[in-house]
Parts: structure tokens; C-alpha cells; sequence
């Protein structure tokens, strides 16, 4: 798998963006700031995320996806996750934080296989930011995990 940064001449793959995010407004907001990288195996885009910078210090993986085929095979979501915080380190950020919701309970276990720990949660952030009522493993998503890995 080739991961690379999205040029500002190409277009981001919103398929796969929205498959982490249902918010075509929320990701529109994120991408003006953020640095989307691309994930291509075979000439196809598989995966993609986002990172977008909070402080001098902090960056955020606000998005990830796996092509809903190739996920579960072959570790590309690994893959990115640590491109991601790779990326973090050589441009000299102290951490990297993410947010999963309280209903994507995967997720969650996955951030924390990665070395992310638990800091906190957003009580009510997706009630807040989203219109449509998002329900995960029969659990409605409300709350955002947030979730930091120290990079130094």
C-alpha cells in the first residue's frame, strides 16, 4: 500500500470520507485546514485520513477509512493509523488526538491496539454537531471519546 498526501489539485475520495464522517458540512469544514492523505493499493484508492492541526503542539486524526472491501484484510487501517502518527512526528507535534463516538465500540478497541489512551469525552458532541440521529451496535452515538498518544 502506497500512502501519499493529497494534492491540491486532486480531488479527495468523499466516498470514503464519509463513510468515518456522515457530515459532508462537517468534513467540507476540516478539509479546508486539514492534510488529507491518500492509501492506494493496485492503482485504487483503499484508504484515506485526515490530520488536521490544533496548536503549535497538537494535531488531530479527525478522519480514517478503509474502502468498506478492503477493510478487516490486510491491516491498512493500522497502516494508516501509524502513517498518521508517523506524519505527526516528522512534523515535530508533541501529540496526536482522536475521537471515535461512545457507540463505536471497534473503534475504540482499535485507537487503543494503536497506543492512543482514553482522555476524555465530549458529552454530547455528536447530538450537537450532526441533524441525523447516528446508532451504532444498536447503541445511539451521543458522547466523543477522546483519545491522545504523547509523540515525544
Amino acid at each position: 500500500m502506497d500512502i501519499q498526501l493529497l494534492e491540491s489539485n486532486e480531488v479527495p475520495p468523499m466516498d470514503l470520507l464519509l463513510l468515518a464522517d456522515p457530515s459532508q458540512e462537517m468534513i467540507d469544514n476540516y478539509m479546508k485546514r486539514g492534510q488529507c492523505y491518500i492509501a492506494k493499493a493496485k492503482n485504487k484508492i483503499v484508504g484515506v485520513y485526515v490530520l488536521l492541526p490544533i496548536t503549535s503542539r497538537t494535531i488531530e486524526l479527525v478522519n480514517i477509512a478503509i474502502d468498506e472491501n478492503e477493510q478487516g484484510r490486510g491491516g491498512f487501517g493500522k497502516q494508516l493509523v501509524m502513517h498518521a502518527i508517523d506524519s505527526a512526528r516528522k512534523q515535530g507535534y508533541g501529540e496526536i488526538k482522536v475521537g471515535t463516538g461512545n457507540s463505536s465500540i471497534a473503534q475504540l478497541a482499535f485507537y487503543q491496539k494503536c497506543g492512543f489512551r482514553i482522555t476524555g469525552i465530549d458529552k454530547d458532541f455528536f447530538t450537537r454537531n450532526y441533524s441525523e440521529k447516528i446508532i451504532e451496535n444498536g447503541i445511539v452515538c451521543q458522547d466523543m471519546i477522546r483519545l491522545t498518544m504523547d509523540l515525544l
